[in-house]
């Protein structure tokens, strides 16, 4: 199944292509089966278990979001809970689900500097900063949605943030290692890294965007002038 206009889900999250890329397309986080074909009962009965699960989190935070508790707020047998997910990561995952497709929407037709239209150093400087904000308002969620460090790069929607961050240094920078500048970009915008910053050294949010921008300026500095 492919995920997107030049990644799919059997692809290994190492090398990335070398060839240009074009502007990715809207990812789908969910499996097959939760695309829109699914039966209306079906489609029903994962609305209602996902409005369980955000009431959770509204109530206790993330961590009182397990598979029982929603099959209890949802009056449902934890089996389908489990048949609907997988497991605890894909129910927090679907929950996540929302505001990772507007966010990718934002990023591939929204408008400048984060969609289309701006120079690429300004649509780099103005995702990392549109990012940590995001983050900011959901990161405990993201940080008990975190798949470990097995999947952690190669889920698709991390393959698509750090696909997209690829395209633009490749217009910046065409002459660098772009993939690895690529991964050190993303490794700032990891939601454990943030939440260390944020709230282990009580870095206040304004120095963590002025980090995120200086961080671009210093490794884009050999690129000519927008």
């Amino acid at each position: 199944m492919l995920y997107a206009g030049f990644m799919s889900a059997s692809l290994p999250p190492f090398p990335l292509p070398q060839e240009p890329l074009d502007e990715p397309t809207l990812l789908q986080l969910g499996s097959p089966e939760d695309e829109p074909c699914l039966r209306a009962d079906a489609a029903r009965n994962r609305a209602r278990l996902l409005e369980a699960a955000a009431r959770l989190v509204a109530q206790h935070g993330a961590a009182g979001v397990t598979m029982e508790a929603v099959a209890a707020a949802a009056e449902v047998g934890k089996g389908t809970v489990f048949r609907r997910f997988g497991d605890r990561t894909g129910l927090l995952t679907a929950l996540l689900d929302h505001s990772e497709k507007n966010f990718q929407a934002a990023v591939i037709t929204g408008p400048a500097p984060l969609g289309p239209g701006a120079p690429p150093l300004d649509r780099l400087k103005e995702f990392g900063v549109a990012l940590l904000r995001r983050s900011a308002d959901e990161l405990e969620l993201q940080l008990a949605a975190d798949p470990g460090p097995e999947r952690r790069y190669s889920n698709a929607p991390r393959r698509f943030l750090r696909g997209h961050v690829l395209i633009l240094l490749r217009e910046i920078v065409p002459d660098a290692d772009c993939e690895l500048l690529a991964l050190t970009l993303m490794a700032y915008l990891d939601p454990a890294t943030i939440h260390y910053r944020t709230e282990i050294c009580a870095m206040p949010p304004g120095r963590v965007e002025a980090g995120w921008l200086d961080l671009v300026d210093r490794i884009t500095r050999s690129a000519p002038s927008s």
